[in-house]
């Protein structure tokens, strides 16, 4: 799909990935609709809401979706120590929420929808995240099972955000030295900008 002039929207797009993502889709010619739960990045909300995220989709009616907006990875507790409520709400946000939206975009004449996966979601290995890493698994996998020309999913190993650069500055020099390089902000932008463009497909970014 061509990029200029058409109407983009990025959920989590407040900070972070979703800033630059939204940044580089604007600097592409696309009027962007930034969506987060705080005003900052354009419009306010709460992807896991459905009523709201059906609203703001059927209101923006996109072109270009971008279902950036996730997390959990980080916040404690984890399967099996946290709640049932606790560890559904990182499903609904890392897998539902996308599931709607993708949905409901499309229903709505969206011709590209990018679903932000993580590198967590693939291997066999131990995950800290057990409940994070099977959303990001089950997006990536709802995405190849659509086979939809028009849904794409991006497979991002660490990005370089600003919580990042904490992170490696919390490190000690043998930590530092033993952990992943992130991923560019500007790395991530480009495969976003490929996936919008060219045919529904996974890419994976180390």
């Amino acid at each position: 799909m061509e990029i200029n002039g058409r109407t983009a929207l990025v959920t989590g797009a407040a900070a972070g990935a979703g800033r630059a993502i939204a940044g580089a889709l604007e600097s592409a010619g696309a009027r962007v609709v930034g969506a987060d739960l705080t005003p900052d990045a354009g419009i306010r909300l709460d992807v896991t809401d459905d009523a709201a995220l059906v609203a703001a989709l059927e209101d923006v009616r996109p072109d270009i979706l971008i279902n950036n907006a996730g997390g959990g990875g980080h916040v404690l507790p984890h399967y099996p120590d946290a709640s049932v409520a606790e560890w559904s709400g990182w499903l609904d946000l890392n897998l539902r929420a996308p599931m709607l939206a993708t949905q409901v975009a499309l229903r709505c004449g969206a011709g590209a929808v990018v679903n932000v996966a993580s590198m967590a979601g693939l291997g066999a290995e131990p995950h800290p995240s057990p409940e994070y890493a099977a959303a990001k698994a089950g997006l990536i996998r709802f995405t190849t099972s659509l086979a939809d020309p028009r849904v794409s999913c991006l497979v991002p190993g660490w990005i370089r955000t600003e919580r990042a650069e904490a992170e490696l500055a919390a490190m000690t020099p043998d930590e530092r030295a033993a952990a992943p390089v992130p991923i560019s902000l500007d790395a991530l932008c480009t495969a976003v900008l490929q996936l919008v463009t060219g045919p529904g497909r996974v890419l994976v970014l180390p």
